[in-house]
């Protein structure tokens, strides 16, 4: 019998957690609108951090942030971000708390005016994965530009272009998995 290592993205090699988010989540094409939006909002957390750092958090995350339901988060108040300033599970940076805050209220306009998150996202590709040349990978491109100036008109913030790219190739919107990744055709 042998024993074959599988190849995966350098970034995901030498972490457990690191490689079940690679094999499982990463670079997978996501349409469900909350956790699209769910994505959008860790991404913004991570900025200044580790990804590491982010992932290791995600469950306390999710527990405090209700699960990342845009309609329960955008109901948060004062008390709530006291709340979440306190909890040491979790990235405790006052702006980025009341950022997501915020974000689930712009989400949830989107929604009342009969527009998905998802459409929405996935509109700047036509639906369409893009795919990277799997062995330079951009921090931003035009597009990542083009979509965060999009997010910020729309008043969301922790949106740059920087964030904006690593959260497109998270959610599968840009396929970035390297050549020799055994994902990179998935």
């Amino acid at each position: 019998m042998t024993n074959i290592a599988i190849q995966r993205c350098a970034w995901a090699q030498n972490n457990l957690l690191m490689q079940h988010y690679h094999d499982k989540e990463w670079g997978k094409p996501q349409h469900d609108a909350r956790m699209l939006w769910e994505m959008l909002m860790l991404e913004g957390f991570q900025a200044g951090l580790s990804w590491i750092t982010v992932l290791r958090k995600r469950e306390q995350f999710r527990k405090v942030f209700a699960g990342f339901d845009p309609v329960s988060v955008a109901q948060f108040n004062e008390e709530d971000i006291q709340r979440l300033m306190d909890d040491e599970g979790i990235i405790r940076s006052r702006a980025k708390i009341e950022a997501t805050i915020s974000g689930a209220r712009i989400y949830c306009e989107m929604m009342a005016q009969g527009e998905s998150f998802s459409d929405f996202c996935w509109s700047f590709t036509q639906n369409k994965v893009l795919k990277g040349d799997g062995q330079h990978v951009p921090v931003f491109t035009p597009l990542s530009v083009e979509i965060s100036k999009a997010l910020k008109r729309r008043g969301f913030k922790f949106v740059g272009p920087t964030i904006v790219y690593a959260w497109m190739q998270a959610v599968g919107i840009v396929n970035d998995h390297s050549t020799q990744c055994f994902c990179r055709e998935c």
